[in-house]
């Protein structure tokens, strides 16, 4: 008897502990979600085989089966959890954000997206939000070649949908020339953004016949990433080329006289329409 009265005493705190934990568990809205999600299931089922009309759910209770689908919890109206997908949502508005160098696996991501927005609706236009410093790193190292900026610039041009760019931030070298290739008269720019046309840049090394062959590259790089801008703001070619001999910055307000956009976003009645309705979705 004093063995099972000792071990029950023993046990109290264990299942005290075990009480407050679940407890804390319904106020934090774990376990209510699993059970309305079951709950809703069980009665989706049931209804179906039954009756053809659809089940209502009340919106608090669709939150919650939201809010276990991707993880999330609801403390005090609060939401807890993971942080939404958000590159998601703004692909389903049909944004395409660019916001770091242009290395292969950004390209990669870019040109795949502006495949998927042209195969699932071909009618309606694409938003590029560009705030990159192209193929050079901020510090102006190398950090991608210029082929890819070629790619995603000739992806614009294939693909049926017009992109239509906006810049904030920064559009540097090559950046700069993805925000002039996009859709003319839908090209723009907040009024702190950056633009900067320059010269691409080598580091080339080894033997004089492999410096002289990358050197070749280079300018013929050079001479395409110009005739874009030139084709694309309206200026001489010669003019552009003297331009860029030196790096050049130009504000917002410089780029729209310069050709490269078309307008400079100032007021929210700018903003592409419609808006993005990608915020419903996180309530």
């Amino acid at each position: 008897y004093q063995i099972i009265h000792t071990l029950f005493l023993s046990l109290i705190p264990t299942f005290c502990i075990a009480v407050n934990v679940y407890q804390e568990t319904m106020d934090c809205g774990f376990v209510s979600s699993f059970s309305a999600g079951r709950a809703t299931a069980s009665t989706t089922t049931a209804k179906t085989s039954t009756s053809s009309q659809p089940t209502y759910i009340p919106s608090s209770r669709r939150s919650s089966l939201r809010m276990m689908q991707t993880g999330a919890s609801n403390f005090e109206g609060a939401r807890i959890g993971p942080p939404p997908d958000l590159p998601s949502l703004m692909l389903a508005n049909r944004i395409v954000y660019i916001g770091m160098p242009l290395v292969p696996a950004v390209t990669e991501l870019i040109i795949a997206e502006l495949l998927y927005l042209q195969y699932s609706d071909p009618d309606k236009p694409i938003y590029m939000y560009i705030n990159s410093t192209g193929t050079s790193n901020p510090d102006g190292s190398n950090a991608g070649f210029e082929t890819e900026a070629f790619a995603i610039a000739d992806t614009m041009s294939y693909i049926k949908p017009e992109v239509r760019t906006i810049a904030i931030g920064s559009a540097f070298g090559t950046a700069g020339m993805l925000l002039a290739a996009g859709a003319k008269g839908h090209r723009a720019a907040l009024p702190n953004a950056t633009v900067m046309i320059h010269q691409p840049r080598s580091t080339a090394r080894g033997q004089a016949a492999d410096i002289a062959i990358k050197a070749k590259e280079v300018l013929h790089n050079r001479k395409v990433i110009l005739e874009i801008i030139a084709e694309r703001s309206g200026q001489p070619l010669e003019k552009v080329m003297a331009d860029a001999a030196r790096t050049q910055y130009l504000s917002a307000y410089e780029a729209k006289e310069y050709g490269i956009i078309d307008k400079v976003l100032e007021s929210p009645k700018d903003l592409p329409t419609p808006a993005p309705t990608f915020l419903s979705a996180l309530q």
